[in-house]
């Protein structure tokens, strides 16, 4: 894809699932690739995978965060992509969790996604030019039995995507968000360790949901990612792509 080659990405949650699966997209187009996640090990080895450099951050801290982006500057160079992937669930129906819960999940969900823009978006602003993606879900858009919480998170990242989307428009910044429905990943595959029988046929219960009828991969995400990160992709921002084997239409 055009305009990724040479570009320097942070792509959180980098360490599994669709984050990995990112990074080492980014790297076949050719970009510099900072991955970041709280499992440092897991970052190493998709760091070694992909020739980029892992980072270890909690993107919840927002001490952790400024400084994880002032490292990636100096060893790699201003921050060109931004990929808010990072992201967990506390399974459990509302009724059955806990304010603990409620708070770890909007931390690393949406205020993770709000504090990684904000280290990044007045350097993209200046140098007019930034690209940010933000992994949403369809939670967010239709809501998920046994992750209320999480659902609301990912409509903040919608909303927020959109009010981003328009103060970065006239710097040249654009920020778009994907809306992965059902996808492979060891968070959605913990669901019935969660939440035993009522986990395995939440799962099944979204897949049937989707038009293909079958679970998504996390490569697919990946290139719907790296497309809004691309110049093919310069004249969209404020959207939110669904990929979700059709889970979301309406």
């Amino acid at each position: 894809m055009r305009g990724i080659e040479g570009r320097v990405a942070v792509v959180t949650g980098g360490a599994s699932g669709i984050g990995a699966a990112t990074c080492r997209r980014l790297a076949e187009e050719g970009a510099r690739v900072a991955v970041v996640d709280i499992d440092m090990a897991g970052a190493e080895r998709v760091a070694h995978e992909t020739g980029g450099r892992p980072y270890r951050c909690d993107v919840a801290d927002v001490d952790q965060v400024r400084a994880t982006v002032g490292a990636v500057e100096r060893e790699l160079g201003a921050v060109d992509l931004l990929v808010n992937n990072a992201g967990t669930d506390e399974f459990g129906f509302l009724v059955e969790t806990r304010p603990e819960q409620w708070d770890r999940v909007l931390a690393i969900n949406l205020r993770g996604v709000i504090a990684c823009t904000h280290a990044v978006l007045a350097g993209m602003q200046e140098r007019r030019f930034g690209r940010i993606v933000n992994v949403a879900s369809e939670a967010g858009r239709v809501g998920s039995r046994g992750s209320s919480v999480y659902s609301a998170a990912k409509a903040g990242v919608i909303g927020f995507t959109k009010a981003v989307a328009r103060e970065g428009a006239r710097y040249g910044v654009t920020c778009n968000a994907v809306a992965p429905g059902p996808i492979e990943t060891p968070l959605l595959m913990a669901a019935p360790e969660h939440l035993g029988e009522r986990g395995r046929k939440l799962i099944e219960t979204m897949v049937g949901s989707t038009a293909l009828r079958r679970i998504g991969r996390p490569e697919e995400v990946a290139g719907a990612i790296v497309f809004l990160l691309s110049d093919d992709a310069s004249y969209i921002t404020g959207e939110t792509l669904g990929v979700s084997g059709g889970l979301g239409m309406v």
